[in-house]
């Protein structure tokens, strides 16, 4: 992409109304447009985010046997009074609406009564068992006070995902694959040497549940952090039964402050009993699914890694996630140098790196610069009366490269630039 035809553009100030960070940079930056308090939009940068971030979720889902699928944000009451979930005094964030003929329905909040409502039609014997399904779809959620910018929202992408199975040691063994594919998620998105799995209350279905806790002074939630076993437990259940049954020392607990990027939880048979989900057995015994939800947000996610891996001069994303591999300057307006950038440009895109080409005319290398630490993108390349230098006088050279994440660069040639980002990717 040239960034002379980006229709967004990046801005010195951070709004007034905006206090965390990942609003913050991100407005400034161009990759999201806030609608209103809890409500952003997605412009292309930020969508570029999303969808990198959702195909790592996505490949982890397949990879546990998950199978896609989109549910319906419109929900009926029906669906929702099985469970006592329908009445604002269970469930207080609905929104909810009326057809014309006064038919009132709701938007869905999330999805455990709808898609066992959708089993009921595909499930009838233990063959049909286990299965998994998951989705990516906007919740809505009337939220009393939005904040943290997109970590916190009234409308928001979930990737949700619905495990259906015999009994309960079936389901266990789909938990445990479960952990693991969301600990490759955020190792993958940068943000796992920071992100512990933590021990919650599990409510009404189980002992306990588990989140994925990343450290980070934005976070919502204080959690105790063993930072030898690499596991936490949330403050709620900071008693001695859970260090017990851990085997955790209270002494070598350390409080952090953290955001919550994911959960999963056992349902057990809740829903399906509420909802009539039933498998007949074996031996003819009708018995009702045991089920399991598991989520996480790609918008909450992508606030995380800004607050956590940001620094004070911008956003620093981790290459899996990146909007863009390479961001590429040209720098002055001689004409051979633009003439050389280009060139760049057209190789880097021939050889299926995605590049930022940085071609904008009258604006500063300072502004260029500035920008580019904003972005945040991983690699930076500018082509300069310099850097021409150093071709010119048969260093091999022509390009000069720095990471995000360095403070000085190197120069390199075309085809050295090319080699690199090609094994990286």
């Amino acid at each position: 992409m040239r960034q002379s035809q980006l229709f967004t553009k990046t801005k010195k100030e951070a709004p007034s109304d905006e206090v965390s960070k990942n609003a913050e940079l991100l407005i400034r930056g161009g990759f999201i447009h806030k609608e209103m308090a809890g409500v952003y939009s997605y412009l292309p940068l930020g969508l570029r985010v999303i969808k990198n971030i959702e195909n790592i979720i996505r490949e982890e889902m397949n990879a546990i046997d998950g199978q896609e699928i989109t549910m319906t944000a419109l929900q009926e009451k029906e669906t929702w009074e099985p469970t006592d979930q329908w009445s604002d005094e269970k469930i207080d964030v609905w929104f909810k609406t009326k057809l014309k003929n006064e038919t009132e329905l709701g938007l869905a909040v999330t999805h455990e009564a709808p898609v066992t409502k959708i089993m009921k039609s595909f499930i009838q014997s233990y063959r049909d068992l286990p299965k998994f399904v998951y989705q990516f779809q906007t919740k809505f959620r009337n939220e009393a006070r939005a904040k943290s910018g997109i970590m916190r929202c009234r409308e928001f992408e979930m990737k949700d995902l619905y495990s259906f199975c015999k009994d309960e040691q079936e389901h266990n063994e789909f938990y445990e694959k479960s952990k693991v594919a969301y600990q490759n998620i955020f190792k993958r998105t940068g943000i796992g040497h920071i992100t512990y799995l933590t021990f919650a209350s599990g409510g009404m279905f189980s002992k306990y549940s588990h989140e994925f806790q990343t450290i980070t002074g934005a976070g919502e939630d204080t959690i105790y952090l063993d930072e030898v076993k690499g596991i936490a437990i949330n403050k709620e259940v900071n008693n001695v039964e859970t260090l017990s049954l851990l085997g955790l020392d209270k002494d070598k607990l350390v409080e952090k402050r953290a955001v919550e990027v994911g959960n999963i939880f056992t349902l057990g048979t809740r829903f399906s009993d509420a909802l009539n989900l039933k498998y007949q057995t074996e031996t003819g015994e009708l018995k009702s699914v045991f089920m399991g939800s598991y989520g996480i947000g790609p918008g909450r996610l992508m606030g995380t890694v800004v607050e956590a891996l940001a620094d004070d001069k911008g956003i620093i994303w981790p290459e899996s996630i990146a909007p863009f591999k390479v961001h590429l300057l040209v720098l002055g307006d001689d004409e051979a140098v633009s003439t050389e950038a280009n060139k760049i440009y057209e190789s880097l895109v021939k050889n299926n790196i995605e590049v930022l080409f940085d071609d904008r005319k009258e604006v500063s290398a300072g502004e260029k610069f500035a920008d580019a630490d904003l972005l945040g993108i991983p690699y930076r390349t500018v082509v300069s009366t310099r850097s021409m230098k150093d071709l010119s006088a048969g260093a091999g050279g022509g390009i000069e490269l720095k990471k995000r994440t360095e403070e000085k660069g190197k120069i390199v040639s075309l085809d050295e630039l090319i080699n690199l980002l090609v094994t990286r990717t």
